[in-house]
């Protein structure tokens, strides 16, 4: 079976979870690169210099203080196929993936929870935000120690990348966020699972700031849906 795959999470529920979902939807979804699998190998943290320190500060305070963002995106799949779409990002925890049509998907992340819904099959899954490593860009405070494990720190003409991992469970998969530099501005992210698939979000004409209707951040069934949790 193969697993359920968006924006960089991992629907693989097994048929424990899933019962006698429509197999369409495990096939139909190559966006969706699997972060959940069990079993990947822990990183070591590297050794931070004082260069590295200093930047994980600059990063942590560009991060917290970025409340609202929309954007047009582009996202790469671990196929290398592509969608386009507008996304909408709220801290702390919510997010919504709107994508371009035909796509009929949708990722709306909200009250704890992140739901994928595909509207031709009136299908949804959902698994909760603390289980994925894309979760950790809508906390409140994200701070890059502790609970989060900084496992790599890259530097390029203009750019700056900090790779992490959620401390306790490494396996889920790493988080890679890419700035573009002087001044620090959010512009791509990736993810990565234990079988190393990457999927990668670019962000283009990007606004930071302003209020959004609230209903974006709420996924409300359709008569029909058929609900599937991921949440064990």
């Amino acid at each position: 079976m193969r697993p359920m795959r968006g924006m960089g999470f991992d629907f693989s529920l097994g048929q424990r979870h899933i019962g006698g979902m429509n197999r369409r939807i495990l096939i139909a979804l190559p966006l969706f690169a699997p972060l959940l699998l069990a079993g990947g190998a822990a990183r070591a943290a590297p050794q931070l210099s004082a260069a590295d320190s200093a930047d994980l500060v600059r990063i942590e305070a560009y991060l917290n203080t970025m409340q609202t963002l929309k954007a047009r995106f582009l996202q790469v799949a671990p196929d290398g196929s592509t969608a386009e779409g507008q996304v909408w990002l709220q801290r702390p925890g919510r997010m919504r993936f709107q994508y371009d049509p035909p796509s009929p998907l949708l990722l709306v992340a909200g009250h704890g929870l992140f739901f994928f819904n595909d509207s031709q099959l009136n299908q949804t899954t959902n698994l909760p935000l603390d289980a994925t490593p894309l979760g950790l860009l809508l906390r409140e405070n994200l701070h890059l120690a502790g609970d989060v494990t900084v496992t790599a720190i890259i530097r390029l003409p203009g750019q700056i990348q900090v790779s992490m991992v959620r401390t306790a469970s490494p396996g889920e998969g790493s988080l890679t966020l890419v700035f573009a530099d002087n001044p620090l501005a959010l512009r791509q992210w990736s993810v990565v699972d234990a079988q190393l698939q990457e999927t990668r979000v670019s962000l283009f004409d990007v606004r930071l700031g302003g209020s959004f209707d609230q209903s974006l951040f709420v996924f409300i069934p359709q008569s029909g849906n058929t609900p599937s949790s991921g949440g064990g």
